[in-house]
């Protein structure tokens, strides 16, 4: 039996024995969970907390972040939220759902380890648990064989000589696509961004409408090969290359730029969900989610950097993923005031 296998037997008798020693006739508590579609952690660890609780976690994928937090909002003001814990919201939807007063505040004992800068709300009421970068990805072979140097600022990319190598996503359907937007505001203000987005739709930008068609249809580093060299994509997304590769690699092909103020921070959060009666457990919750263990387990679920300092990171991450010393960031309440304005507008100038 292997290593694996002998873990999960024994977690499952853990759980198996907290089951036993229940009061006979005395029901299993719940908690329910709320989550985006990408969340992903391993069943070992569920597992050990459940045991661990006395409790079952019922997981509720509500969509992406927007579609799950708009689903929370409705629920919540009916008066019949359907989760404990909401976990997946992100910073370009923070304010929407402070604003609407859905999470207790917590002072969760591992906050003090976490650096500022990734806690956004003093209140304590979102709490942050991990962070990704959204990046422009390259082909290193591409480049390499043009002789390129790379563009190490946004205002590069309207040079000739990279005209029609860069291939983004619809800010109004992709969440990458309204990161790399957003820190394209960040840079060039609100009066200067739609100058840069004119010069980038004149130098033969391609747009498209989903993550997955920009990596793996046309950017050409990928499995698609398409043709573009360039890609929005995750500062992670090199790491993967190396764990998804067929035959092992000793570099990753592809690589992020990370020039001060081209990327995007996405800094995802967790929060108690206001008048649960499960408070107790949601507590628990969320510390298991700031538990080194559950912090550890990410980088390989969901592809994001943990926000507890002394979370070690998969060997991939470390050889192929760069952190931007600087991203770009915008105020919460500023993109919440706005961000539909601004997704309207680029519509109108880069669709129409």
């Amino acid at each position: 039996m292997t290593l694996k296998k002998l873990i999960s037997a024994a977690l499952l008798l853990l759980y198996l024995t907290a089951c036993a020693g229940q009061t006979p006739g005395k029901q299993i508590s719940q908690l329910t969970v709320m989550t985006h579609d990408s969340f992903a952690v391993s069943a070992e660890l569920v597992a050990q907390f459940e045991a661990e609780n006395q409790v079952k976690v019922n997981f509720i994928k509500g969509g992406d972040a927007g579609a799950a937090l708009n689903r929370l909002i409705l629920t919540s003001l009916s008066g019949a939220p359907e989760a404990d814990v909401f976990y997946g919201l992100d910073n370009t939807f923070l304010s929407r759902a402070l604003d609407n007063a859905l999470f207790d505040a917590y002072d969760a004992p591992a906050l003090a380890k976490i650096s500022p800068e990734f806690k956004l709300d003093p209140e304590n009421r979102a709490l942050p648990i991990n962070y990704g970068d959204v990046c422009i990805n390259y082909d290193k072979a591409w480049f390499a064989s043009k002789g390129l140097p790379l563009p190490q600022s946004l205002e590069e990319l309207t040079k000739p000589i990279y005209k029609g190598l860069l291939v983004v996503e619809n800010p109004a359907t992709s969440s990458p696509g309204l990161s790399f937007f957003l820190a394209s505001v960040a840079e060039f203000g609100e009066t200067g961004w739609q100058r840069w987005w004119q010069a980038l739709k004149d130098n033969g930008v391609v747009i498209v409408s989903d993550w997955e068609s920009a990596y793996y249809t046309n950017f050409s580093g990928s499995s698609g090969r398409g043709g573009q060299p360039m890609v929005v994509s995750y500062a992670s997304s090199p790491a993967a290359e190396l764990i998804y590769a067929e035959t092992p690699l000793e570099e990753s092909p592809t690589g992020s730029i990370v020039a001060d103020g081209t990327c995007w921070r996405q800094i995802e959060f967790a929060g108690i969900l206001k008048g649960t009666p499960k408070r107790a457990l949601a507590e628990k919750f969320v510390d298991f989610l700031l538990s080194k263990p559950f912090q550890e387990d990410m980088p390989l679920q969901m592809f994001v950097f943990p926000v507890l300092p002394d979370a070690s990171l998969p060997e991939a991450f470390t050889r192929a993923s760069a952190v931007p010393a600087k991203p770009a960031s915008l105020e919460p309440q500023v993109i919440a005031a706005q961000r539909d304005g601004w997704v309207r507008a680029w519509t109108d100038l880069m669709l129409k």
